[in-house]
């Protein structure tokens, strides 16, 4: 089936999908004195995991184990934990405004290993030179540092690493799933093996790191549902019923609104301060990943303005 082109429907939804995403970070740091955001994660991680396999269920789906394909699905569970694990002790450190743009340069990472790994994937010099724009943009926002850090710079700085760490892991995750058997796989699959192995592990790792008590209050409850059944659950559907009817290429240029919101909302809800020179690398990083990611969409827009 030919994906159709974005209309104001689509457009619509992806607005749910990128105000949702860009407003996760901003809640897991606005209650991480009622819950450390990793405990969070893990718990909002189990509930969707719930959630996605009682869709499952309900279709007659069964999760996929056999010819060694639960292989690359524990590994992206395993990584996907990873990433989390780094955004949720990067955000103990860190601002949601930082966090929310290092976390989403993924894309850029997972484009470096595709290069490398699938033949297809070959990046072009204009996207080698959208990597070295994003590139030039995280530099900016690490090391040009205003008066408006609170606290400890070195643990901020080590909190952005961890942060950015969290969007290598999530460009691995994208490496193994495509380049494994999961592609093939329905996505339900995928994302419940990475939600029960995060909620399994995280849960694990918040006993062990002294972070699993909760101070349960009317703001964290709300957080919480918002986080298990729209980020892990409602988010997802709303993604890939969208992918089914529409050009990825173009939904994936949208999607660079979520780290736009994330710094948004940051700076609204949170009062965190937004540095000249973070805003300046930002506009990088974000330029860079349309580069990189936005190409088809570019050629798209081109070959239509040529026959109209």
């Amino acid at each position: 089936m030919e994906r159709k082109p974005v209309d104001t429907h689509a457009f619509g939804l992806m607005l749910f999908v990128c105000i949702s995403l860009g407003l996760q970070q901003v809640l897991l740091k606005m209650t991480a004195a009622d819950i450390s955001p990793l405990f969070q994660i893990a718990l909002r991680s189990g509930v969707g995991a719930a959630l996605i396999a009682a869709v499952m269920i309900t279709r007659r789906e069964i999760l996929t184990i056999e010819n060694g394909i639960w292989k690359p699905g524990l590994l992206v569970g395993l990584l996907f934990a990873l990433e989390y694990l780094f955004l949720g002790e990067g955000l103990r450190l860190t601002s949601a405004t930082r966090a929310v743009v290092l976390l989403y340069t993924a894309p850029i990472f997972a484009a470096l290993g595709l290069h490398l790994l699938v033949p297809s994937e070959r990046l072009t010099p204009m996207q080698w030179g959208g990597i070295g724009i994003a590139f030039a943009g995280i530099a900016i926002a690490f090391l040009l540092r205003g008066a408006t850090v609170h606290g400890d710079l070195h643990a901020v700085l080590f909190g952005d690493a961890l942060c950015l760490l969290a969007g290598v892991t999530w460009g691995a995750t994208t490496i193994v799933v495509r380049g494994s058997r999961l592609a093939a796989l329905p996505a339900r699959q995928t994302l419940l093996y990475q939600l029960l192995i995060a909620f399994v592990t995280l849960s694990i790792a918040s006993i062990v790191m002294g972070q699993a008590q909760i101070n349960w209050s009317g703001v964290l409850i709300g957080s919480f549902t918002f986080q298990a059944f729209i980020v892990s659950f409602a988010v997802f559907l709303v993604w890939f019923h969208l992918l089914r009817l529409y050009r990825a290429s173009q939904l994936g240029s949208l999607s660079f609104m979520t780290p736009i919101f994330g710094v948004i909302l940051s700076a609204v809800i949170l009062d965190e301060p937004i540095e000249a020179s973070f805003v300046v690398g930002t506009a990088l990083v974000i330029t860079g990943l349309m580069v990189v990611n936005g190409k088809d969409a570019l050629a798209d827009f081109v070959r239509r303005y040529r026959r109209s």
